[in-house]
């Protein structure tokens, strides 16, 4: 018996988002980086992110500040050529809307013209003018509240937020100002239990926790976190559910062990020529005429 969830057969819009919202169903949210993350993860989830976490997961950096425009194309591109059922998202990244309302649309408008349903854009009261500014395009925007990994330099590391009364207090008022300015859904990251579980009771829309506790509208998890195929640390609100790492060295092992003993490839791995042919091969060249 397979083991794999039933996903809703219905295919996932904003609309969608908020009648489960008001019904209590839970949204699972994974990242999809290529086609083949995407081809995986569709199936299954509700809400697909191409994130900038592409950038720790994919390509090396030590956080997401690197990330560019160019690659967040080139990573949503593969994604779309998939065609999800699930609703795609993709993360604005660092600077891609910082500087001018004019630059914000512009970034964002090039993700909906490559195939995303949104977009995703962290920060609290400082970004309402950005998002404002997306809403009147008619560009969904999904909000990111909490520990925003692009301001990593400001927060001192990738550290729990909410904690002291004043910043629980702004969180939900940014969170009720994003709602207000027109965001469907919002990322809750790092935060405590609590603070999450009352964001989502005041709010009309859903939030979709990470290390937020389970009070909220659904979670999200960097897919390459739920199948364990990164290692090191995990922060604590990561669960692995299998040791994909391990698994594909170990896989891969045996491979390289049977191409150097001599057991791959066998004939059945193998192209053979028509019968007709095999003298002709076998015999060539040709001896040289006396």
């Amino acid at each position: 018996m397979s083991h794999i969830s039933e996903p809703p057969v219905e295919r996932v819009t904003i609309p969608v988002l908020q009648r489960w919202k008001e019904e209590g169903r839970r949204i699972a949210m994974t990242t999809a980086y290529d086609a083949v993350t995407a081809r995986i993860a569709d199936p299954i989830v509700d809400v697909v992110l191409v994130g900038d976490s592409v950038g720790n997961v994919c390509l090396g950096f030590d956080d997401t500040l690197p990330v560019s425009m160019a690659m967040m194309n080139h990573h949503l591109e593969a994604v779309v050529r998939t065609k999800p059922r699930a609703l795609l998202v993709a993360d604005m990244p660092f600077l891609s809307f910082h500087l001018s309302p004019a630059e914000t649309i512009r970034n964002a408008g090039g993700f909906l013209q490559r195939g995303a349903d949104a977009v995703k854009l962290e920060g609290g009261a400082k970004r309402i003018e950005m998002v404002r500014a997306l809403i009147d395009c008619e560009i969904p925007v999904m909000g990111h509240l909490g520990l925003t990994p692009q301001s990593v330099n400001v927060m001192g590391g990738f550290k729990v937020q909410g904690r002291t009364a004043d910043d629980a207090l702004r969180l939900l008022d940014d969170a009720h100002r994003l709602q207000e300015a027109g965001c469907f859904a919002l990322v809750l990251e790092g935060i405590p239990a609590e603070l999450g579980e009352r964001a989502t009771e005041s709010l009309r829309i859903p939030t979709i926790g990470i290390g937020a506790g389970p009070g909220c509208s659904g979670q999200v998890l960097v897919f390459h976190d739920v199948l364990g195929l990164t290692e090191g640390h995990r922060p604590k609100f990561v669960r692995a559910y299998a040791n994909g790492f391990q698994l594909l060295q170990e896989a891969l092992s045996r491979w390289a062990a049977d191409v150097r003993n001599g057991a791959f490839p066998t004939s059945q791995e193998s192209y053979l020529l028509p019968e007709s042919l095999r003298d002709t091969v076998a015999n060539w060249p040709p001896s040289n005429p006396t």
